[in-house]
């Protein structure tokens, strides 16, 4: 397939180029399981086509990461936060999932504009035993994060009891799946979307929550 190949094969602005072309990152079609993928992993894990929304309840665990900058980050007390919150797993090597993933927080980011401000975006890193905080700097540069947009990493067992929490947790890397959660408050449920989100629908419905 032109599509599996380009993902598997193509470097990154090559693969965000294409991805907006075919609307990826701005429309709800189904994808496939090789463009759920994040790389040329074998495993077969099922993954849905499309975007699917749901309201689900999640408690972070008490652990503290640290961000792009070098700094300690306690994962509760960010989250403990009156602004509304956009959270996703990524890790910075990958060049299928997580470009467009980070590319659709961007988005989110110019839409938003001076509105950006008010919100919390968190990237958590599902390999920090490679992305280190020089590597998720550059990779937040690469996207032109604002201050409001974080990159954590951590130790391996504290990313993976992050990803069990938040039931974003594959086993794998390679087998890892797009997926965006949004929150208003903590006394509100996370909205969860399982697939490539469209980043208009995401920013509308944040200025919904400010």
């Amino acid at each position: 397939m032109l599509i599996y190949r380009i993902l598997h094969t193509a470097p990154v602005i090559t693969l965000l180029t294409y991805a907006l072309g075919l609307g990826l990152i701005f429309d709800q079609r189904p994808a496939s399981a090789e463009q759920m993928k994040c790389g040329g992993s074998n495993h077969q894990h099922p993954v849905a086509a499309g975007v699917e929304r749901k309201l689900a309840s999640y408690t972070a665990p008490d652990v503290t990461m640290v961000d792009q900058n070098g700094q300690k980050v306690s994962l509760p007390e960010l989250l403990d936060s009156d602004e509304p919150v956009m959270m996703n797993f990524i890790f910075t090597s990958c060049t299928a999932v997580c470009p467009v993933m980070s590319a659709t927080f961007a988005s989110v980011q110019r839409k938003l504009g001076a509105d950006s401000e008010r919100i919390r975006m968190i990237s958590v890193s599902i390999d920090p035993e490679y992305d280190t905080p020089d590597a998720l700097k550059a990779y937040a540069e690469r996207f032109k994060a604002g201050p409001q947009w974080e990159f954590l990493t951590g130790s391996l067992d504290d990313s993976v009891r992050v990803q069990k929490a938040f039931d974003a947790d594959r086993g794998d890397k390679m087998n890892h799946a797009p997926m965006t959660l949004l929150r208003s408050s903590p006394d509100s449920q996370w909205v969860r979307y399982e697939g490539f989100a469209r980043a208009d629908k995401l920013a509308e419905q944040i200025r919904g929550m400010l």
